[in-house]
């Protein structure tokens, strides 16, 4: 589940033989005790029928299902699921989430999350790293990797 700027909000990893409709019960319940203050769930087609109607009544959350229309024929771009198609194309950068090389559903949550930390790592704070770096490496005479070892391997031996 991602917010409106394709950030993750919750994950849930689950067999094959879960339906995605069966799986966002136990999801949007994580999602209403975390951000209490989300009040509009935009959803796929598969999650349309009873889960609206108990989205509304047990977790007071508006769930609305955004429908692909069935006049139009080929490739059709739908309201607001380019944000979630924008972030699994993000993931994917990931090479452990390329792959199923996960056993477990915890662990495969886990690379999501981890691969989501490094995505802000490297698009926010670690892009004003790396200038201190590259402006540090342009007044040092050493290499980064020399620079790191020359301050952790310490003067005595």
């Amino acid at each position: 589940m991602v917010d409106c700027l394709g950030l993750v909000l919750a994950v849930a990893v689950t067999a094959a033989n879960v339906q995605d409709r069966d799986a966002a019960v136990p999801l949007l319940e994580r999602l209403r005790r975390r951000y209490f203050s989300i009040r509009l769930v935009w959803a796929d087609g598969g999650y349309a029928g009873s889960l609206v109607g108990w989205t509304r009544d047990k977790l007071r959350l508006t769930l609305e299902i955004v429908k692909r229309t069935d006049d139009v024929t080929g490739f059709v771009v739908l309201p607001r699921r380019w944000v979630v198609e924008r972030t699994l194309s993000w993931l994917m950068r990931s090479r452990r989430l390329a792959r199923d090389y996960e056993k477990l559903p915890a662990m495969h949550e886990a690379m999501v999350l981890w691969s989501m930390t490094m995505l802000f790592w490297w698009g926010g704070w670690g892009r004003r790293m790396r200038v201190w770096r590259r402006g540090l490496r342009q007044r040092w005479p050493y290499s980064w990797a020399s620079c790191c070892r020359i301050w952790t391997s310490g003067s005595g031996a």
